[in-house]
């Protein structure tokens, strides 16, 4: 159930969802796990379905996701095209290579070929597992939603002072038009990506939530859990941060789903790392 809508599972793609992959101007999301197990969620937008049975990543720079599936083979992924039609599913990773077919298609795509500073240099390869789509946002619902969490979140702020969200995190997180998208551990063992665009920040050490628009999949996340909430807007400005779920609060006359946070991480290139805890700033010895 996504959305309120019944949704089949497939365990291969058709043609006409082949061809709607195969643009790289769209949202295309990849939750890995971690060496701790915990989910972690990366932009790739040159996510593609080779053949029906087959998802193809390209990778120009790398990031931390590359290196975990190596490890976790076991990925969810969510593509939304800029109709937002958006599909959702489980992928396996298998292998990579450095040439041939999918390399070279990646490679003459206009934003890589015509790209001064990077090409694809690595083409990863997974088995599709299971998808479901195509689904629509649910504007009607995903809209009061938003307008509800706006109006309570000030009452489950937890008025710490130590800012963990610098402002433009924070700032991104409370725009209205950003996505956001919530991934935790599922009971078989791969990632779950459940879009939670109404999410905004109640301070800048707690995210919050009404559940008026995907409820029930929200519901299923156990409370206690470790997720990642990755947050982005159509400049493909965004920012990662992983927390504790602590389920549903009441604040006042509003209940909401709540997320501690413990962790951020800046996904944009050129330079990718972690943000808090902060790291600390070492002299460059060797040039």
């Amino acid at each position: 159930m996504h959305g309120g809508i019944l949704l089949t599972k497939r365990d291969s793609f058709i043609q006409a969802e082949i061809r709607a992959f195969a643009p790289s101007e769209k949202i295309g999301l990849v939750a890995s796990l971690d060496p701790q197990g915990l989910p972690h969620v990366s932009l790739i937008t040159s996510m593609m379905a080779s053949t029906p049975e087959q998802l193809t990543l390209g990778e120009f720079c790398q990031g931390r996701s590359k290196r975990y599936i190596q490890k976790n083979r076991d990925i969810g992924f969510l593509i939304m095209t800029l109709d937002k039609k958006m599909w959702r599913g489980k992928a396996r990773w298998t292998h990579l290579k450095k040439e041939g077919h999918e390399y070279e298609t990646y490679n003459n795509m206009p934003m890589f070929r015509y790209n001064s500073y990077f090409g694809i240099n690595t083409v990863h390869y997974l088995d599709l597992v299971e998808v479901s789509g195509s689904e629509d946002l649910p504007m009607s619902r995903i809209i009061p939603a938003a307008i509800l969490t706006k109006t309570a979140k000030g009452r489950a702020s937890t008025g710490n002072r130590n800012r963990i969200l610098k402002p433009f995190a924070e700032r991104l997180f409370n725009k209205l038009d950003s996505l956001k998208f919530v991934s935790y551990v599922g009971g078989d063992g791969f990632p779950v990506i459940v879009p939670v665009i109404q999410c905004q920040a109640a301070d800048s050490t707690r995210l919050v939530f009404s559940l008026m628009a995907y409820g029930e999949e929200l519901g299923n996340i156990p409370e206690g859990v470790k997720v990642a909430v990755f947050a982005l807007t159509m400049n493909m400005e965004d920012v990662l941060v992983r927390g504790t779920y602590l389920g549903l609060k009441r604040f006042g006359l509003f209940r909401l789903g709540v997320v501690d946070i413990e962790w951020v991480y800046n996904s944009m290139p050129p330079c990718h790392g972690r943000i808090y805890p902060e790291v600390a700033l070492r002299p460059v010895k060797e040039f």
